[in-house]
This record gives structure tokens, sequence and C-alpha cells, in this order.
């Protein structure tokens, strides 16, 4: 089975990281979002999949040069302009060639959802077009989709009231469409698959929709960026990095080995050539390859990018630090502050829930 990946989005919701990479191209626990979202694909099966892209397709073009990530051989459709989720769907299968059944999965989700079971469940029910559901706690942020006893879909219902929500089970990005979606689809303008696709395959009765418990996250906001990163840590999830061992319980180094003098503290990740001071310590965080700590700082409970700077006597609790970023001696970092790559925190600053820049 082939896939469309949508990564055409420009990640407004996790700036300043996304001011200098694809929000997909952003790392978790050291292996970027895109291939731990195609390695999934791989699992099931999928091995040749279309990545649907838009803004700065060069990162990705640079990042896969011989044209696979993941297990999966890697074709690009670059939209001319933004069409809108639907749009981007039809434009990249059209561009590959897709002319059978495919999967469709949002490049900023990750999930270990069954997919063999989906495309089953699909299968079984003669669908046109099947949706994957998640369970949340508080549906008002999200798109609910009630269903009959059969799994077809009654309706969408965009952001209701938690009172007036019928389900909490909401889209979870991941979609088994047949070829002939793609025909309901206008090809020279904006089109939402949420709002407008979809509807109207309900209306025809031909949109199935299969509930699932397995781990879902959007990583699409800082603070399930960072909560995506501590749940591979935490062993929510699966191996934090395949290419780390681990030193102790809890405790990865990446590749050849970090440099560590200071104190590392479960559960945590110290990428390759990162260095941790005598007298620095490290608690709950990823610090990515050549990231340095020095004496005196704390990083507890944060993702610290590759190649950045937490110097003398700072703070980093509960943040994100971009690439190759650096914070100044003895700077406090606090609630979710997130410092974009290569952007300097001043010495002795205090950042509560900022962010750094705030425009690119």
């Amino acid at each position: 089975m082939r896939a469309v990946v949508l990564v055409g989005g420009e990640g407004t919701r996790l700036r300043p990281l996304t001011f200098t990479t694809p929000k997909q191209m952003l790392p978790i626990v050291e292996v970027t979002m895109i291939e731990r979202v195609l390695s999934h694909l791989a699992g099931f099966g999928v091995d040749d999949v279309v990545l649907s892209m838009g803004y700065r397709p060069d990162a990705f073009l640079a990042a896969f040069p011989d044209d696979s990530c993941g297990g999966v051989a890697l074709a690009y459709a670059v939209e001319p302009e933004p069409l809108d989720t639907a749009g981007a769907v039809r434009f990249a299968a059209t561009h590959a060639g897709i002319d059978e059944t495919f999967l469709v999965v949002n490049g900023d989700v990750l999930t270990d959802l069954d997919l063999g079971s989906l495309v089953g469940f699909h299968q079984a029910h003669g669908a046109e077009a099947t949706i994957s559901l998640t369970p949340v706690e508080d549906p008002s942020a999200f798109g609910v989709v009630p269903t009959d006893e059969a799994g077809r879909v009654e309706a969408f219902i965009e952001k209701p009231r938690r009172e007036d929500a019928p389900t909490n089970l909401i889209n979870a990005g991941t979609y088994v469409l047949e070829p002939s979606v793609l025909e309901r689809i206008p090809g020279d303008r904006r089109v939402s698959i949420e709002r407008e696709t979809f509807p109207a395959l309900v209306a025809d009765g031909s949109c199935f929709a299969l509930p699932s418990d397995a781990y879902w996250i959007d990583t699409g906001t800082p603070a399930k960026f960072l909560q995506a990163n501590l749940d591979l840590l935490s062993g929510l999830r699966g191996d934090p990095a395949p290419h780390a061992k681990e030193h102790g319980a809890g405790v990865w180094y990446g590749g050849a080995g970090p440099v560590v003098d200071g104190e590392v503290v479960a559960p945590s990740f110290v990428g390759d050539a990162a260095f941790v001071a005598k007298g620095a310590r490290v608690e709950g965080s990823v610090l990515g390859a050549g990231a340095r700590v020095a004496d005196g700082a704390v990083v507890r409970g944060s993702v610290v990018l590759p190649g950045a700077v937490v110097a003398n006597g700072a703070v980093v609790d509960g943040s994100i630090v971009g690439e190759n970023a650096m914070v100044g001696e003895h700077a406090r970092l606090t609630g979710l502050t997130v410092i974009g790559g290569s952007a300097k925190v001043e010495p002795g600053t205090t950042l509560d829930a900022a962010r750094v820049p705030e425009s690119a």
C-alpha cells in the first residue's frame, strides 16, 4: 500500500522553532518526527510514500538525498500554493499516480495505531473513506466524529462545547481512502478534507471510522512537542533513540557517547558529543547531539536541541531550547519558554512562558 504524508504546514503553533526548521524535521529524542512517522508506516508494509510539501521543501530534499527514509521510498509533491488538506492530498496523490486504495497521515502526528486493522476494517465495510479516531479527555478543541453501531460516520462536529459533544472520539489524522475520493476534490482551489470532503462522503453513507486506544499525540504545539519527547524517555512508547545505548536504568547515551562529568538523572537522553560539565545537572530531559551544559547549570524536564549551549549557572526548566541556541550565564527559563534555533538569551535574563524570538 502507498501513502500520502502531509508535511506542508508552516508550523505556526511551534514558532519560533519552525522559523528555521519545518516541524516534521524537528527531532523527537534525536530522530526526526518525519522519520518516526515513516518508520511506523514501513512497519505495516508501506514502502512507497509521497510527501505533500509546501513550507521549506528544500529541508526535506536535503535531508533525504537518496529519496528514502525510515525504510520507505520517497517521492515529493510541492504545492505551487497552499491547497488545504484535501487539496494537498489530491495534488500529491495525482502527482504520484496513485490509483488504488491508499493511506493518508499527518506528518506531525505520532501514533502506535495498528494500520493493518484500520485497512482491514475499511475493506470489510466497503468504505470509500475510513478515518481513525482517538479518545480525548476534552473534545472541545477538536472535531468530534460520532458514528453508528456499524462504524458509519454520522456527522463531523467542529469544536463543540465540552458538555454538548456527542462523543469524545476525534479525528486522529490517519485515513484510508479509495481513489474515487480524489474525484470529489476540486483541483482549482483550497479544499478542506474535514469541512468539505468528508461531510460529502457522510451524506452519501460511504465514510466510516474506527476508534483506537493506541498511543496518539499531535506534536504541533510546544507542550505536545515536549510531551512527545518525554513520553519516549518515560517508556510510554518504544525505544527513545534506536542508536542509543543505555547507561544505567533510564539514561541513554547517543552514538559514540557524550562527555558526562556532571549528574544525569533518569529518565534522560544525552546525545553524541554532548557535554555535561562537572557541577551541572540534567534531569528528565533530552540533550541533543553536541549540546553543552556548563558548570552549575540545571536542565530539568526540558528538551535542548543539538548544538545548543546552556551556560554556567543557567536553569532550563520545563522548556525547549532550539538548535545552536545560547542560554546565557545565570539565565532562567521556565513555564514552557521556547528559544528558537540560533537565538540568544542574554546572561541573567529570567523568562517565563516566553518565545524568543517572537518573529522571524
